[in-house]
């Protein structure tokens, strides 16, 4: 029964997982948080596969260049 219980619950976490993750690239051309969504996808994949884990570090990583890009840009001028 545990083993049975364990399937199922990977066998969910993919099905949510890829769905979020097809939502997420549907997005992207949709007005919507694409980028967002895809990365809760990876997360809620990375909690049963291990190659997801992967993605969504690398996914976050590119996230925050991202934001330390657009901080660097949002400087006003210097004034003299």
């Amino acid at each position: 029964m545990n083993a049975l219980k364990k399937s199922t619950r990977k066998i969910l976490i993919a099905l949510i997982g890829f769905l979020t993750l097809l939502i997420g690239v549907i997005l992207l051309a949709l007005p919507g948080p694409g980028i967002v969504v895809i990365i809760l996808g990876l997360f809620i994949l990375s909690r049963e596969f291990e190659w997801a884990q992967n993605y969504l570090e690398k996914a976050k990583r590119a996230q925050q260049r991202a934001v330390e890009k657009a901080k660097s840009k949002k400087k006003p001028p210097k004034q003299n």
